[in-house]
């Protein structure tokens, strides 16, 4: 089979950069995808995806130069119509075959449920795929997850940017298309200023290395690899470490053409102004990379990303510099005011600012977290005169004007406004804290103090959002309430705060203006185990493990988890199939005579050896078990039950449980409500059956 590699370019505007990578992925893949519906042949792996601010491009090698043959199948009328009585041909299957372009000779039969009918089947040779390429790209340019598209001049066109040229190329040769109005061509541009003729692309093989002459490094992994070395270079020149967060080198990759790192200095007076603040502003709003000292501390120095090879530097990092000094001056001036206001007046200001309509000012809420923090303080043996102080203050700096410029600083700079007006060290830590986990992936709060309020603010937020009709709903969640409950638990298990959750979100549904119905209640502990589920599958933990411990009681989520590995460790066990079948199977039997069953046991009715020997085991199990429940040693629990197999086994091959002495069946039953029990110790086993 003769192949020959495919590249495809359309050159445009500067692209938005956010959405720069997933067009460009989403543009490959379509190319790909509408050869492979066709029937193209090309090699799967090759598919690339290269781009850069000012160009969209796909390179696919391996390609086949023709369709593979094109067969088909058209089903025709069934025997009983399409021959008369004496076998001919009636005018329904001449019809039928005319259509098809076949003489009726030619037609085959099959046969189906209905009986024998006629079946029209052919075969003619693949397009080629130089002919198919127009369709196959502009398929793919229309398909684009373009929200807002745009009209530029007089044209009809429309497209996420104004395009300006077009290249494709099959082998050496130019595919002949036109896609939103330009036709293609072998010629691709280089950079804006250091290579702006055109050239001609002689393959797609050259293609990378074309554009690397051309000051245009398109291949976005090469690109990212030289702008974090270029940082790490500049770091080291003046003995510092270079921040490199993913989502801003991602962005940054997408904004320049030919990386450029440009050290630069900032005022070191503006160091006494909370770092997180200068580090958003440079992160956020100018693109820039922060370096930090040895230790960890932000220096004065950073480094942005020019899309120019400078013949004078110095220009580009005093345009830099110049450029972010009127931001920084800002935060430092929003700092010093708040400041002067203190934190104890942001607080006091909190009555006036709404948190929802229905359940009152952030003053409310904060009264409330005050409560349910105090609370939880106690069973936790800390300070509650600290923890009221901690959520007291944990929603003040809402007030301030560093969090009004940046939002993202919430508990950030509570943090410091704490610190400043002589709060403890825990209280100010835990202000700041108590927002954590902020996004996925995120450590919960560090200290118990951060933590037990980092709860209080999340059983608040869960409960007073099902009070006031918040729930999610499809991807609608403006309270983020699955956050909250993720973050609740999280914080709860890798705590390792050994508190019943139902009492907690109990005492969090009183506390609300708006009053829930017990079912409601039970709704928003549904809604956390709902997050728990995708949690705990992260962990490698399946379905009917999870359903196992959650179907019995556990007096909170680390015993909860706990309960999960062991589950998962007797799921390995060779004896657990069995075991868990037979627990069904007891579960069947139950369900169906629960009200025949004895109170207790009594030996003088067993009658079988098989059910004497199963009590003697379940009698001895039982009681070498209480001590490991008491101790929570639940591996050793479910570990022991595989002694109960044999017993088992044998009690069900050779015991009828219904016997017809009604007390006989009654002392069966309760012996097998005593196994049931035992099974269900830590989890429900029966659900593990398959």
């Amino acid at each position: 089979m003769n192949t020959q590699s495919v590249l495809i370019e359309l050159g445009t505007e500067e692209l938005p950069p956010k959405a720069l990578a997933g067009l460009a992925g989403a543009f490959a893949d379509g190319v790909a995808a509408g050869l492979q519906k066709r029937g193209v042949a090309f090699a799967q792996t090759s598919v690339q995806a290269l781009y850069s601010p000012r160009r969209l491009a796909v390179r696919i090698n391996g390609v086949a130069l023709e369709q593979a043959a094109q067969k088909s199948e058209v089903f025709g009328p069934y025997a009983n119509i399409a021959l008369d009585a004496n076998g001919e041909p009636t005018p329904a299957l001449r019809a039928f075959a005319q259509k098809n372009g076949l003489a009726v000779d030619a037609l085959q039969k099959i046969a189906d449920a209905k009986g024998e009918r006629f079946v029209a089947r052919s075969e003619r040779a693949g397009s080629l795929t130089v002919d198919l390429l127009p369709e196959v790209v502009n398929e793919a340019i229309k398909a684009l997850p373009i929200p807002k598209p745009m009209r530029w001049g007089n044209r009809e066109e429309q497209f996420v940017r104004p395009v300006h040229w077009l290249l494709a190329l099959l082998g050496q040769a130019v595919v002949p298309m036109t896609v939103l109005g330009l036709k293609a061509g072998r010629q691709s541009r280089g950079h804006r200023f250091h290579a702006p003729a055109v050239f001609d692309i002689a393959s797609p093989e050259s293609y990378v290395d074309a554009l690397r002459t051309n000051h245009v490094l398109v291949d976005a992994d090469e690109r990212k690899a030289k702008i974090a070395e270029q940082l790490h270079a500049a770091a080291a020149s003046v003995s510092m470490q270079a921040v490199l967060p993913e989502d801003l080198l991602d962005e940054v990759n997408c904004l320049v053409e030919w990386p450029s790192a440009v050290l630069c200095q900032f005022d070191a007076g503006f160091l006494r102004v909370p770092h997180e603040a200068l580090i958003s502003t440079m992160q956020s709003n100018q693109k820039f990379f922060p370096l930090q000292t040895p230790d960890g501390a932000l220096s004065e120095y950073f480094v942005g990303i020019a899309n120019i090879e400078s013949s004078d530097v110095a220009q580009i990092k005093k345009g830099y510099e110049r450029v972010i000094r009127p931001r920084f001056a800002d935060a430092q001036f929003f700092y010093d005011e708040d400041l002067k206001q203190g934190i104890g007046s942001m607080a006091q200001g909190l009555a006036s600012v709404t948190y929802q309509q229905k359940l009152g000012s952030y003053a409310d809420k904060t009264a409330r977290i005050a409560t349910l923090e105090e609370s939880i303080a106690e069973q936790v043996g800390l300070n509650k005169t600290e923890a009221r102080r901690a959520a007291e203050l944990s929603k003040a700096d809402l007030q301030s004007r560093m969090v009004g410029e940046f939002p993202e600083l919430q508990g950030i700079a509570g943090r410091y406004y704490a610190k400043a007006a002589g709060e403890s060290e825990a209280v100010s830590a835990a202000i700041d804290e108590a927002y954590q986990p902020r996004f996925a992936g995120d450590a919960i709060a560090a200290s118990k103090l951060g933590q037990v309020l980092a709860i209080a603010e999340r059983l608040d937020t869960l409960a007073g959002g099902f009070a006031a009709g918040l729930k999610p709903t499809g991807n609608k969640d403006p309270f983020a309430l699955r956050r909250n409950a993720l973050g609740l638990a999280r914080t709860l298990l890798e705590g390792g705060l050994d508190l019943p959750l139902n009492d907690l979100l109990s005492n969090a549904v009183v506390a609300q203006p708006l009053q829930l119905s017990d079912a409601s209640a039970g709704n928003v502990l549904s809604f956390v185990y709902d997050r728990l589920r995708g949690y705990f599958n992260d962990q490698g933990f399946n379905e009917q493990q999870f359903d196992a411990v959650n179907a019995v009681e556990h007096q909170s989520l680390p015993d909860f988890a706990k309960r999960l590995s062991a589950v998962a460790e007797f799921a390995k066990l060779p004896e657990a199939s069995a075991l868990a079948a037979a627990n069904k199977r007891i579960g069947n039997i139950l369900k169906k005579s629960a009200n025949e069953a004895a109170e207790k046991v009594s030996e003088d009715l067993l009658q079988e050896q098989a059910e004497k020997d199963l009590w003697h085991a379940v009698s001895q199990l039982e009681l070498s078990n209480v001590p490991k429940l008491q101790t929570r040693d639940y591996v050793g629990v479910l570990q022991a039950l595989a002694g109960l197999r044999a017993p088992v086994d044998a009690f069900f091959e050779s015991v009828m449980v219904n016997a017809e002495d009604m007390a006989v069946r009654g002392n069966r039953l309760a012996l097998l409500r005593t196994i049931a029990r035992q099974f269900n110790a830590v989890g429900d086993i029966s659900l593990l059956a398959t």
